[in-house]
Formats: structure tokens, sequence, C-alpha cells
């Protein structure tokens, strides 16, 4: 019975030698040095558009050359997923196929441009990676570690 106090007092003065401090951490934005400024181009036909009123193939061919280059400036921001095989058999090339797909979100592109020439109606894209820090910055700022004081 004895024992039990003296493993009490041994557990309380171990127990007092550990290091629980205080500590006041300050942060600081993380800006990089330079932002690029990507461009982006879309085109469609406006005579290939399921119309037969002018005036809507227009809209159509407008249409689809803004999401073409929204789709040009998303393979820039986030690659192109490739997907290939290639069937040989007996030392002949008897089947490939290739296929690819992108996808991700393009936030604070603007359209700097639309014209047609032609028959092709074409779209000019804008994204400034400045403009898409600040959006980031708003919602999830990266910050790193300025300085670290202990009490």
């Amino acid at each position: 019975m004895k024992m039990l106090p003296c493993l009490t007092l041994v557990s309380v003065l171990l127990s007092g030698c550990t290091s629980f401090y205080d500590r006041h951490v300050e942060y600081t934005d993380v800006k990089p040095e330079s932002f690029p400024l990507l461009r982006a181009v879309g085109y469609a036909p406006i005579s290939a558009q399921l119309s037969n009123d002018p005036k809507h193939k227009m809209l159509q061919a407008m249409k689809a050359s803004k999401l073409d280059a929204y789709k040009e400036m998303t393979e820039m921001v986030y690659g192109q997923k490739i997907d290939a095989t290639t069937q040989v058999q007996h030392m002949v090339l008897t089947d490939e196929k290739l296929s690819t797909s992108i996808r991700g979100v393009i936030s604070g592109a603007r359209v700097v441009k639309t014209y047609a020439v032609d028959d092709v109606y074409i779209t000019e894209l804008e994204l400034d990676f400045a403009q898409v820090y600040s959006l980031y910055q708003n919602t999830t700022p990266r910050q790193t570690i300025k300085s670290v004081r202990y009490y």
C-alpha cells in the first residue's frame, strides 16, 4: 500500500517536467512574384450550325466558339488526359484508339473580342492570374508562418 502514494508522487513530478508553452503564431500572405496572362481562341463554323435561319446560325456559332475558347483555356490550365490503346497481332497493327478529355473550372476569364471572319466565328478569351489569385485569396488565403513567440 505504501507503493501507491510513491507512484502518485513520481507521476506528478514527471508530469511537471513536460513543457507546455503558450504560443502566438503570426502568419503572412504568400504572393507569387509574377502572374501569367493566358489567351485562348475558339472557332466555330457558321454555315455548319443546325438551323435554317441565318441569324440563329450566327448565335449558335457564337456560343460554340465561346465554348471552344473555354476548352482551350481549360487545356492550358489543367492539361489534357490522353488515353491510347494499340493492338498488334502477328506483328501487324490491327487497331489503334486515342481519346482525350479535359476537366476543370475556369474562374475570372473574360471575353476580349468576338467577331466573324468569312464563315468562321471567333472568340478570344483572356485569363489574368492576378485576378484568379485575388478570387482565391478571398475564399482560401495561402499563408505561411511569419513568426512564433513562446510564453
